[in-house]
């Protein structure tokens, strides 16, 4: 027995490994191939399913919810209130800010922007450098580590993007202009944060910063990006307006807002109806009526909500870092410099804002987070043999149309009435119901479609319906 005893670990050994030989011959002869270009099925979302609660029953009072969005974003469980200005993003909400992002990413690369991200916590020496350490204020969250050094929680990224740019050295003049962009959170101690996501203390934003060989250029770049602005705005089906602005503790020399004209909007502008200029009333003298620029109109004032902001910067950061490059002669120059903001969780919550009503949210087509609901018959009513072929509807528009692929939700509450789930969709604001119902058990099976962005209700065969959602626009 001892010497059985003894021998065991070996045996043990030489058995463990004459398995593991068999094994891989195994797998050698019988493992199917692996496609590398296979992707998971993705199953068809169902509302019942879906993370979404609600935080304002229907005739709740909203307490200080005093704009349309804020409203509407809780009640549909877009968004949870965390800390004061802070939000949970829910997973209905964050689709349709990813596809946002998606498109600024379109639009950033279209002018030759490249993405980066940058650290959060940054030093309190680079803004001690730029003497921004005290000029931010108390709108600044700050913080120690455990051995004493100072930071702060990035509201914004010059000195950062400014110190990187400069510790590659020798830059060709030829890499220029170099857009180097991000889209991060951002921190701002507000005072009184409000209005939901469009006033928070923390928040997602586009910034984006240039570097070029001269003046002349660095303005050429901000009107490359003022008009990438505009082109993004346009595919969002938004009305906004260019506004002359402030420079702020920004700094720079130039300076313009995109604004969307409504009248929750903290911002007030001033418009001359008869030539097009348009400025934030920080920057006109107080009580000017008259238009400078063309001296002949009248300006009217308006208000608006911001939610981009572009600055031409010059050498104020590139100066003071040393980010300098190297011209045609081999000769160091400091390089001009712009920085331009979106407000991504603001553009969202703004576009519901001036796009809803008080009952319903109306999204831009391109970020509705999904863009067919299918509503399957109630459950016992006499459409209730056509429940499978909601369900086979779905999956068919999600997987046979390239442009609905992961657009398709289907509301399988079949203990709800119709009508009840009709009115969800609605506040939700899909923009296309399809309601299958008593008339798609009919020999040439018909199904109700609603447009919601018009309002207009047909009957559809599957064909037809087919041929209208494939013109979708989607992200």
């Amino acid at each position: 027995m001892d010497i059985l005893i003894h021998k065991l670990p070996t045996l043990l050994s030489r058995t463990f490994f004459r398995a593991l030989k068999r094994s891989h011959t195994c797998a050698t002869h019988t493992s199917p191939p692996v496609c590398a270009s296979s992707k998971p099925v993705i199953p068809i979302p169902l509302v019942s399913r879906l993370f979404q609660p609600s935080n304002l029953r229907e005739g709740q009072e909203g307490g200080d919810l005093t704009c349309r969005s804020q409203r509407l974003m809780l009640q549909t469980g877009l968004i949870h209130p965390s800390n004061p200005g802070c939000f949970y993003y829910l997973p209905v909400a964050l689709r349709s800010m990813e596809k946002l992002v998606r498109l600024i990413d379109e639009e950033m690369h279209a002018i030759g922007g490249q993405k980066i991200d940058m650290p959060a916590l940054c030093s309190a020496e680079l803004w001690k450098t730029s003497g921004r350490w005290e000029l931010m204020g108390k709108e600044m969250f700050r913080l120690q580590d455990r051995h004493n050094a100072e930071y702060c929680l990035g509201p914004t990224h010059e000195e950062a993007v400014t110190e990187l740019f400069a510790s590659q050295s020798s830059v060709s003049y030829k890499k220029l202009p170099l857009l180097l962009y991000q889209v991060t959170r951002k921190f701002r101690d507000e005072q009184k944060p409000k209005f939901g996501l469009l006033r928070g203390r923390e928040f997602y934003m586009k910034d984006m910063y240039s570097f070029d060989i001269s003046e002349e250029a660095a303005l050429e770049t901000y009107q490359s990006v003022c008009r990438a602005y505009g082109r993004l705005l346009d595919r969002l089906g938004l009305k906004w307006v260019q506004v002359q602005a402030a420079t702020g503790n920004i700094g720079g020399t130039l300076s313009h807002e995109f604004q969307l004209p409504a009248d929750i909007g903290e911002d007030r502008l001033v418009v001359c109806k008869n030539c097009g200029f348009s400025a934030n009333v920080e920057t006109v003298e107080p009580g000017q009526t008259e238009c400078s620029q063309c001296e002949t109109g009248t300006l009217t004032e308006t208000r608006g909500i911001e939610v981009g902001h572009t600055f031409y910067l010059g050498t104020k950061y590139s100066q003071m870092f040393k980010a300098s490059f190297v011209n045609a002669l081999n000769e160091p120059l400091v390089a001009e410099m712009g920085c331009f903001g979106l407000g991504v969780t603001r553009i969202l919550a703004a576009s519901v804002e001036v796009l809803s009503s008080e009952e319903a949210i109306r999204w831009p087509g391109l970020i509705a987070p999904y863009q067919v609901c299918v509503v399957s018959p109630k459950k016992g009513s006499k459409a209730h043999e056509a429940t499978k072929m909601a369900e086979d509807l779905a999956q068919s528009l999600s997987h046979s149309l390239a442009n609905l692929r992961g657009e398709v939700v289907l509301d399988d509450r079949n203990q709800m009435t119709i009508g009840k789930r009709l009115k969800d969709a609605r506040i939700l604001g899909y923009p296309y119901v399809v309601v299958v119902g008593q008339k798609a058990l009919d020999d040439l099976p018909m199904f109700e479609v609603i447009c919601q962005q018009s309002g207009e209700t047909m009957f559809l065969s599957k064909d037809g319906l087919v041929e209208l959602l494939s013109g979708v626009e989607t992200i």
